[in-house]
């Protein structure tokens, strides 16, 4: 390979890392340059293996900006539905001076073990308002023990939380039977569940929340909104309060 055609390959390479387009020249190369401008590249990326996880962590860098950017448009387009949504429930403090939402599935493995996550952010901090929003990906019986959870809301809202608490904190598979086991030992019969459900079956709200997770790029289980974020995953509780405590200090979740 020629010193011309190195200089060509290695702009090209460049460019390929950066992602951007190729360079005019490097396009117009014959077919003998173009197998030594493979050659070249193979070459040095043996060479140099860890360009690719730079490349990578470029990549997903770029991609997580790319989320944030469209999540924040959708947040904008969607304040009322995400923050207070009537179908939604509040635990903590109903009047808190930062909202925290949760999109929760009762059989998500990470949101069961996030369940601790919110115990102590509301222990820790009274002024935070938790809003609890379902959605139930993972098959029919998240679906099901969802309809439970909406009409055990109606009918007893003052213990939402405690069924909350003790559905998702159960090692067992959430599904209409065990929910309903949960609401019978809180005092709500089934009957009275199922009367709730018949009448106001809740096809709306899970329909709400499918659509704000379409629209806020949310694949996956647990995810948040803070303030103009979408945060994705179970984060722990500390990058949670983090953004917390940021919101109040500058009124983003990054200061």
């Amino acid at each position: 390979m020629n010193f011309s055609t190195k200089m060509i390959a290695a702009g090209a390479l460049a460019a390929l890392m950066a992602g951007v387009s190729l360079p005019q020249n490097a396009l117009a190369l014959d077919q003998k340059q173009k197998d030594e401008f493979g050659a070249f590249i193979k070459e040095y990326l043996l060479a140099n293996p860890e360009i690719m996880l730079e490349v990578q962590e470029a990549l997903a860098t770029k991609q997580r900006a790319k989320q944030q950017e469209v999540a924040e448009g959708a947040i904008s387009q969607n304040k009322k539905a995400i923050f207070n949504s009537q179908y939604d429930m509040v635990l903590g403090n109903p009047d808190g001076d930062v909202t925290v939402v949760e999109f929760y599935d009762y059989n998500c493995g990470y949101c069961k073990r996030a369940l601790t996550d919110m115990e102590d952010i509301l222990a820790k901090d009274k002024n935070v308002r938790f809003v609890l929003k379902e959605l139930p990906i993972l098959g029919p019986d998240s679906l099901a023990a969802h309809k439970v959870s909406a009409a055990f809301r109606l009918v007893a809202p003052e213990k939402y939380g405690e069924f909350h608490r003790t559905l998702l904190g159960s090692e067992d598979r959430a599904t209409e039977e065990t929910a309903i086991a949960v609401a019978g030992k809180l005092g709500v019969t089934e009957k009275q569940l199922r009367a709730k459900m018949e009448k106001e079956p809740h096809d709306a709200a899970v329909r709400e929340a499918y659509t704000l997770a379409n629209d806020l790029g949310i694949t996956g289980t647990p995810s948040y909104v803070i303030g103009n974020e979408a945060v994705f995953g179970a984060v722990g509780a500390e990058e949670i309060s983090t953004k917390v405590a940021n919101m109040r200090s500058c009124g983003k979740t990054a200061c």
